[in-house]
């Protein structure tokens, strides 16, 4: 049963909500993938729509994309995806953060911990949007566990984020988006918890993955797909999955513990009815 959401905003003081001093809130959100493209793949939609209710964006990619051709050099392919994500994240009004790994360098390790954490710390995110713990190659997963674990640490003082950042006691709601192809990597199908409607932001999101020109010609040579085709597919499939929106993105919201309390929901907030809950 699609179940809208509908809220008053409660978030206050000491919640990670934050004041134009005009009485308007607004929110940060980060949004984080494996590659430059998975933003725009898995998550844009709904950091449009965030953009659109006010909120403050960003995007980053944890990795260069260097090996995302079958005949570029490395550095060179990586040079052009750098160039595809910053047009990309500008056309959502969005902050882009540099990578800080190589592509299949996304290890969970102590040291790639405390690079991930100093970025979180001065991102300070109230809404952080992760790829999903199950998707289907090893980096996302990997990037999965880094962000998370990264924003388990954003208030211990006494960890030693790498470069040195000063620690966040703001509230921050973690999101998981849905797997590529709806399916984790056993193959079996996904359902979320949360859509988000993305019809009214869905151009703008095609216009965005556009740029990343040089995955059209990559993805079809190597998995024989196409990004836009794909992406316009599983919005409309998690769309056919929420019962009440055409187009859509899909969420699983990770465990508050040591991140927020149970209660703070400020992606539902900020979207309100653009929101469903589905029983499962």
């Amino acid at each position: 049963m699609c179940r809208r959401v509908r809220h008053f905003c409660t978030c206050l003081l000491g919640t990670g909500w934050i004041t134009d001093g005009t009485g308007d809130r607004s929110i940060r959100v980060l949004a984080a993938g494996a590659h430059p493209d998975d933003v725009e793949l898995m998550m844009a939609g709904t950091l449009l729509m965030l953009a659109e209710a006010g909120a403050d964006v960003h995007i980053w990619s944890l990795s260069d994309g260097r090996y995302g051709s079958r005949w570029g050099e490395a550095e060179e392919t990586a040079r052009v995806r750098r160039t595809e994500a910053i047009e990309s994240a500008s056309l959502a009004g969005a902050t882009w953060h540099p990578p800080l790994f190589e592509d299949l360098g996304l290890v969970y390790h102590p040291e790639h911990v405390r690079l991930v954490s100093s970025v979180i710390r001065q991102v300070r995110p109230n809404v952080l949007l992760v790829p999903s713990a199950f998707d289907y190659t090893e980096d996302h997963r990997e990037a999965s566990r880094l962000l998370v674990t990264a924003a388990f640490t954003r208030e211990i003082g006494s960890y030693p984020a790498e470069p040195v950042a000063p620690p966040s006691d703001e509230a921050v709601a973690v999101y998981h988006a849905l797997p590529y192809g709806l399916r984790d990597q056993y193959g079996r199908p996904q359902r979320p918890g949360l859509f988000v409607d993305i019809a009214p932001v869905f151009e703008r999101k095609k216009v965005m993955l556009a740029r990343h020109r040089s995955q059209e010609e990559w993805l079809e040579q190597s998995q024989g797909t196409s990004p836009l085709e794909c992406m316009e597919a599983m919005s409309l499939e998690a769309g056919r999955l929420s019962g009440c929106f055409e187009r859509a993105e899909g969420w699983n919201r990770h465990n508050p513990l040591g991140l927020s309390p149970e209660t703070y929901t400020p992606l539902e907030e900020a979207l309100g009815d653009a929101c469903a809950h589905v029983d499962r």
